[in-house]
Order: C-alpha cells, then sequence, then structure tokens
C-alpha cells in the first residue's frame, strides 16, 4: 500500500463517521423507533458505504478526482482484497452444494444416541460442529434453533438455556471456521495463511468451549430430564464438510480444499438423490450470490480506507492510540476494542474486521504484532461482541424462530444463558496479557 499521508489528519476519518450515523442511525429508528422487525438488517448497507465513500472523494479538494481513483484502484486491486473476494464467492459455491440437511442430520443423530438429560451440552456441540463446517453462525441458528425449541419442549430444560447453548456455539465455529466470512477477512486483511490463525485462535476458543461445556454439565445435571428426540438422518452428506475442515486444519490451500468440497458434496448431493443437476447448478449460483453485498462491502471499505489512509486518517489514529496503548499487550487489547466499537455499531462481525482491518493492520505494524495474533483477535472479538448484543442478527433469529414456533422470550432472557461468549472474552484477556509472544521479525 502506498505510504501516505505523514502527518495525521483526524479530518480524514469522517467517511467512517458518516457511515455510522447513517447505519447505526438509522437502525436504531427502525429497530426501536419504528418497530421494524430485524430493523438494523433493514439498512442498505452497501448504500451506506457508497454515502461515506461519496464524502471522501469529496475531501482533500486540491487532489485532482482522478488521482483519487487511481487511489482507490489500488486499495481495490490489493491482492489480499481480490483473494479474500475470491474466496468469499468460492466459500458461497461450496455452501450452495452441500446445503444445509446433512446439519440436521448430525443434530438428530446425536440427540438420539445420548441420555436426554446432556440434551443441552448435545446442543452446544452440535453447533459447535454445524458452525465450523458450515462458516455461518446466522445460519447455524437458524437451522438448530427449531431444534433446541423441540428438545426444551421435550426435555423440560428452559427455552432460553437451550437457545443459549446454541447461539454459543454458533459462535465457536463462526470464530473458527475456514470458510467462514469472518475468518476470510481476518485472514486475507492481516496477510496471513488460515492454518495460522487456526492455530493461534484455537488456544483461545477451546478453552473458552470446554469451560462452556462444564457450566452446563454443573447447570443441567441433576434435571430429570424427558425422552430423547428420534428423527431421520443422513450422516454421508457431512463428508464434504469434514474434509474441508480436515483440509483446513492440514493447511491446503483453501481453494483446492473448497474446490474438493463442490466436487465431494455434488457427487454425494446427486447420489443420494438430494438434488437434480439443473437444481445442483441453480444451488451454486444462489451461494455465489449471496455473498454479493460481503464482497461489494469489501470493494468499497477498501476504497474508502485507501482515500483514509492517503489523506492522513490512520496516521492521526495511531498517533491516538499511541497515548492510550503503550506496549505490545495494550495494542492488541486496542485491536480487539476497535473491532469490537465496529461491531456494536454495525451489528455484522463481518463488516466490522472488514472495517478494522486496515488500522488493526497499520497498529499490528507499529507495536510489532504477528499477522496471525492480529487475525485472531479481530475474529474473536468480533465474534464476542456479535455473540451478545441484543439488536444482532444472531439474536434476531433466535427470537423470531422461538416466536414462530410459540415461545415468546427476549434477548435479556437468553443474554443470561449466553456462557461462551462471556467465557470467551475472559480467555481473551487472559491470551492477551499472560501470554507472551515472539516479537515479529
Amino acid at each position: 500500500m502506498q505510504k501516505g499521508n505523514e502527518k495525521g489528519n483526524p479530518k480524514a476519518l469522517l467517511p467512517i463517521g458518516v457511515f455510522l450515523v447513517i447505519y447505526l442511525g438509522l437502525g436504531i429508528l427502525f429497530e426501536y423507533g419504528m418497530d421494524i422487525p430485524m430493523g438494523f438488517y433493514n439498512v442498505p448497507i452497501v448504500v451506506s458505504f457508497l454515502a461515506a465513500l461519496l464524502v471522501a472523494c469529496l475531501q482533500n479538494p486540491r487532489l485532482k478526482f482522478d488521482d483519487k481513483l487511481s487511489i482507490m484502484a489500488k486499495g481495490v486491486g490489493d491482492k489480499n482484497i481480490v483473494t479474500m473476494i475470491l474466496i468469499f464467492m468460492t466459500a458461497g459455491i461450496f455452501v450452495g452444494v452441500v446445503g444445509r440437511d446433512s446439519a440436521e442430520s448430525v443434530a438428530y443423530f446425536l440427540l438420539s444416541v445420548i441420555p436426554a438429560r446432556f440434551a443441552v451440552i448435545v446442543l452446544f456441540l452440535v453447533s459447535c460442529f454445524v458452525s465450523l463446517a458450515m462458516g455461518t453462525s446466522v445460519g447455524t441458528i437458524t437451522l438448530i434453533t427449531p431444534i433446541a425449541v423441540a428438545v426444551a419442549n421435550g426435555s423440560g430444560f428452559a427455552v432460553p438455556l437451550c437457545i443459549g447453548s446454541v447461539m454459543g456455539g454458533a459462535m465457536f465455529g463462526d470464530n473458527l471456521s475456514f470458510i467462514s466470512d469472518t475468518t476470510i477477512a481476518a485472514c486475507n486483511g492481516q496477510g496471513c495463511k488460515m492454518k495460522d490463525k487456526f492455530r493461534a485462535n484455537i488456544g483461545i476458543a477451546l478453552p473458552a468451549a470446554l469451560v462452556t461445556l462444564a457450566i452446563l454439565f454443573i447447570k443441567t445435571s441433576g434435571t430429570d430430564a424427558g425422552s430423547a428426540i428420534h428423527m431421520e438422518y443422513d450422516l454421508i452428506q457431512i463428508i464434504p464438510y469434514l474434509l474441508v475442515l480436515a483440509g483446513g486444519i492440514i493447511g491446503i490451500n483453501v481453494f483446492a480444499v473448497l474446490l474438493v468440497g463442490i466436487i465431494s458434496g455434488s457427487i454425494i448431493m446427486l447420489a443420494t438423490g438430494a438434488t437434480e443437476a439443473a437444481s445442483l447448478l441453480s444451488n451454486m449460483g444462489s451461494g455465489a450470490a449471496g455473498m454479493y453485498e460481503t464482497a461489494m462491502v469489501a470493494v468499497l471499505v477498501s476504497a474508502i480506507c485507501a482515500l483514509i489512509h492517503e489523506y492522513g486518517g490512520f496516521t492521526a489514529l495511531l498517533s491516538f492510540t499511541r497515548r492510550i496503548f503503550k506496549t505490545r499487550k495494550g495494542g492488541k487489547l486496542g485491536v480487539g476494542l476497535l473491532v469490537g466499537a465496529m461491531d456494536i455499531a454495525t451489528a455484522n462481525n463481518t463488516v466490522a474486521i472488514v472495517m478494522a482491518n486496515p488500522i488493526a493492520k497499520e497498529m499490528s505494524e507499529e507495536y510489532g504484532i504477528s499477522p496471525k495474533s492480529t487475525a485472531s483477535i479481530l475474529d474473536t472479538f468480533s465474534c464476542i461482541f456479535q455473540g451478545v448484543i441484543p439488536y444482532g442478527a444472531q439474536m434476531l433469529v433466535a427470537i423470531s424462530t422461538a416466536s414462530e414456533l410459540g415461545c415468546g422470550i427476549s434477548a435479556f432472557d437468553i443474554m443470561p444463558n449466553l456462557f461462551y461468549p462471556y467465557i470467551l472474552s475472559i480467555i481473551s484477556l487472559i491470551y492477551i496479557f499472560l501470554i507472551p509472544e515472539k516479537k515479529r521479525s
């Protein structure tokens, strides 16, 4: 990236402020002022970023518009941005091919073989696996919440506890999955390999998951649970997910891993009669199209950030950060709080990471933080905040799904049962302040 303006210019950060005012302001108005369901997600985020880009283009009139276009083109054409977009599209095709029936199969299989008194623990474990395989917390919550409600009705466990377990597991997989939007964005934004980020991340996420399991066991032990749930399942459909997961952990190139997943998924879906050839192609297109907004956000944010960098906005932000965070550990916390603030404002952990990426990269270079550690912190903290905010898509989808099934609960009923995000935040702070990291070479 170009060197940019070495003099700090806080006014260059105005486009970010404009985006937040439009997106957050309208989101609050729709959600709480006009009582529009999923109000935050009725605000067109691409339009909000276009408005911010317009403001960035109007700034610094001494620079010709053609020069600004060149600066934006360099930002958008960055290798990491192009790679990120291509991975988004390929991952979308993979999810479109394999569908989501296999996720339900895993849930029903485990619920049928494990005693009902462990049903809440099973819900957490199933959600962990499904989100790890599918790479989407919202998709996992959409799939597993109806099962959680059925478990609650059949076993006697509280609905908020069951749904809270599902949401916690969903955020676990979203944080670690190789095909998750957040992983793709964090790794490519920081220029690190996914396997390296995974290895750094698992040291934070796994202990948090184990502590959560212990809490769930203690909380549900001694409960006189009802009968187990018995539904049909077809485990052969999880093979593509397992291949992608194994390939990612081994360290095979992500495009090769996804290609294997797409081919194996296509063969299995056609051979088992789960889908027809024409429908399979249609599903591929739908999967790729589902990544349109995420890809466009990446393009627009990279263009905006290129101009902000040129105008000296990042230099001003780094100067401010230096005054607050003096050490490398403080820098790590600063990266986490930065993406957390973006997530609170946007209610979208992927967008939060994309917005925070360029600033976090500058901070990591300033404080000597490794790319894998920065990517891990970005992904982890975004999932922590996204997993607990009452107006996030994850929470709203869970409440809406439960309501459709006759369970009237609120976000504040579920929030006390979100054990995983709370434990993850504690483990993350331990990781930042107590676990040493060798300084980058």
